[in-house]
């Protein structure tokens, strides 16, 4: 299947006072046009963003009374094959479909995975989704990693993924995880605010850093104690790349069957091949009618498994 997208779009902007004082990355990602701070990014590196006519760094302070221009070329075209996919679906209407992603999917095709993907299924099953963002990402809002199962939202429309989008900026929309995590946590409930960005030693990885990171919160509680395991609930306040492993690895208590951020050994991950952290909760206002959407996932059997033998052996 290929998409239709549109030609250059060219919008020239007048920096008033409000936005003086502002960097350009941060003031073009309030534009409606542009999906986010790295979609602004990357406008710039490619030299598609002037400020009165001069190429300039996206952390240029802007002046009251600059002229931005910028050029948006048509998202890339990609190839992409629906496949008959089943789908665990929780709810569709119009605008919005929520879903449970199994361990093991892929959301969307990239380099290494080209078919099999949640897009893939998604465009057998639904029709004209959203291809907003600047790359085809049809209807994704937000991802989980492949190896991390649970609760997503699609978007049906350009509008509605806007508005979620805005609605996940705003931390309006709220993310509940189950985490079983190695060690004993001490206390019950807590936050870790710490930045993640791109780890300097392998660039594969994120990392709690202060160079080149963005600001990442997340909240937890006890929701039981083993010997050697903790059960989380953890709740995402941002949602960075891999932000709930990188947390649990920087208070020591890092997540069970995460073998990129904790132990390498199958053995000491209780026979895991998948990290035990599943998006069980998910809640936001619909779109549309103002309704407030609330959706519980239970836990799959591999995990449910590993806690009846922590019940068994670990009390």
């Amino acid at each position: 299947m290929r998409f239709k997208v549109a030609s250059n779009k060219r919008i020239d902007l007048k920096v008033d006072e409000k936005n003086k004082g502002k960097r350009l990355d941060v003031f073009l990602a309030l534009q409606k046009e542009i999906s986010s701070r790295s979609f602004a990014q990357r406008l710039i590196e490619e030299g598609l963003v002037r400020v009165n006519n001069d190429k300039v760094t996206k952390n240029h302070r802007l002046t009251e009374g600059e002229f931005v221009s910028l050029k948006i070329p048509p998202p890339r075209l990609l190839s992409l094959i629906p496949e008959e996919i089943p789908l665990d679906i929780f709810y569709e209407d119009k605008d919005v479909v929520v879903l449970s992603k199994p361990a093991g999917m892929v959301v969307y095709p990239a380099h290494g995975h080209p078919s099999g993907t949640l897009v893939n299924a998604l465009l057998a099953q639904i029709k004209d989704l959203s291809g907003i963002g600047g790359v085809l990402r049809p209807g994704i809002v937000h991802r989980l990693d492949k190896n991390t199962s649970g609760l997503m939202m699609v978007a049906k429309n350009d509008k509605t993924h806007r508005i979620l989008s805005n609605e996940l900026k705003e931390r309006k929309v709220k993310r509940f995880y189950l985490a079983l995590v190695h060690g004993v946590v001490e206390v019950d409930s807590g936050t870790i605010d710490a930045p993640i960005g791109r780890s300097l030693q392998e660039r594969k990885k994120m990392a709690v850093t202060e160079r080149k990171s963005r600001e990442a919160r997340t909240t937890f509680k006890v929701k039981q104690r083993f010997r050697q395991h903790t059960l989380l609930e953890a709740k995402l306040e941002t949602g960075r790349t891999h932000q709930i492993r990188v947390h649990m690895r920087y208070i020591n208590h890092p997540v069970v069957g995460d073998f990129t951020y904790g132990y390498k050994k199958r053995e000491k991950n209780l026979g895991l091949s998948r990290q035990f952290l599943h998006a069980y909760r998910l809640e936001f206002i619909h779109p549309t009618s103002g309704e407030k959407l609330a959706f519980k996932d239970k836990l799959p059997e591999e995990l449910e498994n590993v806690l009846r033998y922590l019940q068994d052996h670990e009390r």
